[in-house]
């Protein structure tokens, strides 16, 4: 896929927590050779670089308030502007609300480009919340999950016999939360896409390669069969 405008493509990817659109947004980056945006990626990168921007985003987190969407924005907008035109750009859970989301049309039309195309991946909620609750992670970082990937011994992880962590914001009531809170602040943005013709409905809830070889397709790349079994 090229850009609209000639530049390099352009496709938000969206979906709830535990939907894996990290998973999915990495691997689509890599295979189209296009640069992977985690807007949470950009901003521990600012933070450990020391930047302006990471140290107005810190004033916010030290006293536990969310970082404002104009220095976000601005993060987005410097890391396009560090980048060549031509390379095209998966956004990964980035734009989150409608003002976001027309802060980054203002930002890629200063860049000559425009969104080309927005995936939401979606799953049943007691899927998502059996994916984020069963997550088991030991102190080094390896994450299980009881449902879907377990330890061979309960509770315990295979490496190194620690016992494995299961943090609080993974509990099913938080997760549920969670995911009402994504459908309230994400709801409008759909539209707002859905009317610009620019949204892709993917099936979020088969294994990764079924849920890849989908999304392939939504961008307008067909996965060929060696790609989505590699």
């Amino acid at each position: 896929m090229s850009g609209a405008n000639g530049g390099g493509g352009v496709v938000v990817l969206l979906g709830s927590p535990g939907v894996g659109k990290g998973t999915q947004g990495v691997r689509l980056g890599r295979d189209l050779g296009w640069a992977h945006v985690s807007t949470g990626d950009l901003l521990r990168a600012a933070l450990t670089a020391g930047t302006p921007l990471g140290l107005e985003a810190r004033k916010y987190m030290d006293v536990g308030e969310l970082v404002p969407d104009d220095v976000i924005v601005d993060l987005v907008r410097e890391h396009l502007a560090a980048m060549s035109a031509d390379r095209g750009v998966v956004f990964d859970g980035f734009p989150r609300t409608v003002p976001q989301a027309e802060a980054l049309d203002d930002v890629l039309a200063g860049a000559g480009r425009e969104v080309d195309r927005v995936c939401l991946l979606e799953a049943p909620e007691e899927v998502l919340v059996k994916r984020i609750s069963g997550r088991r992670s030991s102190p080094g970082g390896r994450v299980y999950n009881i449902y879907f990937d377990p330890p061979r011994k309960d509770g315990f992880c295979d490496e190194t016999d620690e016992p494995l962590i299961h943090r609080a914001d993974d509990h099913p009531d938080t997760v549920r939360t969670r995911l009402a809170v994504y459908q309230e602040a994400t709801a409008p943005l759909i539209g707002y896409y859905g009317a610009k013709e620019l949204l892709a409905r993917v099936d979020g809830e088969g294994d990764i390669e079924q849920v890849y070889a989908s999304l392939r397709a939504a961008v307008g790349e067909p996965a060929t069969p060696s790609r989505a079994s590699g």
